[in-house]
């Protein structure tokens, strides 16, 4: 399908007719069986959005990342567990092999993600490797002119379904950041598995799994980027992610406010119209900074601290609206199956996902104490 005539505002308006029409009306099962179904991600791929923000070149539908924003906005407003799906397809794999790749590699998987023949993965988190990303178990060795993968990777998105994974291990725990290398790791790779997929409290629909590695055998060119220079993919690529993130948020924040707003105007208690003032502020500030993430990302201008920025307060905003939209509600939000307890359970996971609200506040602090001068490196 040809991109939008019209920049973000347009593909916006197109997020916004298929989520009414492709996902709202299923959103309540998509919760409830915690699956996205097959048919909606093919209507994704149909749309365009899988390659959303990645160049003509290599098989994209170009787009910006205000554009970005606008999708992942709209269609988290119906469904975040949609909106996080192609927002980790995005964000965290394919930005990272076009930023990083060759173009042998660029060809190889990019093309494909693109397209939406493939859905990207990201596995980076392990059971004893949280925030503290350097701390990697996961181990690999050189074997002639193949690489050798072992370990396990937690609570890894989108991959189920996923057709390229990118994998980060370490050559020698000893060296910290500088012995981690990235792999790209295509399905079907002989001792690699799902060993779990993970039942959560929110984002259900969001495929999250346990992965094994278990000598797990890539040819030479499956590295990303430099060897040693794995972390620096990463992190590089959960900042980009974060803007995106921060939109995923913003949605459920709009939603849940919609939501409240509804209840509001049945009800004459000031009390509630002291919450609906207090969501709406909490709701306009996450909004523009999310927007002006997008926008310094888009210029070339330093765009960490922004995108820590709006992760924090969209994510705070979503569950603090989405709160008090329980308590607006009444007994009848409490129900299972009602949109503000839906809302609700989604938007508690915001502060933790892509960097929790510790990590995002020491990004910050630390951002503070430097010159926002420095070239957009890591």
């Amino acid at each position: 399908m040809a991109p939008p005539a019209g920049g973000p505002a347009a593909w916006g308006e197109r997020a916004r007719r298929f989520a009414d029409a492709f996902v709202r009306p299923i959103a309540d099962e998509i919760d409830r069986a915690d699956r996205v179904p097959d048919s909606v991600v093919t209507a994704l791929a149909q749309a365009g959005f899988l390659g959303l923000g990645l160049p003509a070149e290599w098989g994209g539908e170009g787009g910006d990342t205000r554009a970005l924003v606008d999708v992942l906005d709209q269609l988290s407003r119906a469904s975040a567990a949609v909106a996080v799906t192609l927002a980790v397809h995005l964000s965290v794999c394919a930005r990272p092999i076009l930023e990083w790749g060759t173009d042998g590699q660029r060809g190889k998987y990019l093309r494909p993600l693109a397209q939406g023949e493939r859905v990207g993965a990201f596995a980076l988190t392990e059971p004893g490797a949280g925030s503290d990303s350097a701390a990697l178990a996961t181990r690999y060795r050189r074997d002639g002119s193949e690489f050798v993968l072992r370990g396990t990777k937690m609570f890894t998105s989108n991959a189920v379904t996923a057709g390229t994974v990118l994998v980060f291990a370490t050559h020698d725990p000893g060296l910290g950041r500088r012995g981690i290398s990235a792999f790209i790791v295509p399905p079907g790779t002989r001792g690699f598995s799902v060993a779990q997929r993970l039942d959560k409290m929110g984002l259900r629909g969001s495929e999250t799994t346990e992965l094994v590695l278990d000598d797990v055998r890539l040819p030479a060119d499956s590295m990303l980027g430099p060897e040693g220079g794995g972390l620096k993919v990463a992190l590089s690529a959960l900042a980009g992610g974060r803007v995106g993130i921060a939109s995923c948020a913003l949605g459920v924040a709009e939603s849940a406010f919609d939501e409240m707003l509804r209840s509001v105007r049945a009800s004459d208690a000031e009390w509630k119209r002291s919450r609906l003032a207090a969501a709406y502020t909490a709701l306009a500030s996450a909004r523009a900074l999310v927007r002006e993430a997008a926008e310094r990302k888009d210029s070339g201008r330093p765009f960490v601290r922004a995108a820590s920025v709006a992760k924090l307060v969209a994510s705070r905003a979503a569950f603090s609206i989405a709160s008090a939209g329980v308590d607006v509600a009444g007994p009848d939000g409490t129900r299972a199956g009602a949109l503000a307890e839906r809302l609700l359970r989604d938007a508690r996971v915001f502060p933790i996902v892509e960097g929790t609200t510790e990590i995002q506040e020491l990004i910050l602090a630390r951002s503070l104490l430097e010159p926002d001068d420095r070239p957009n490196d890591y």
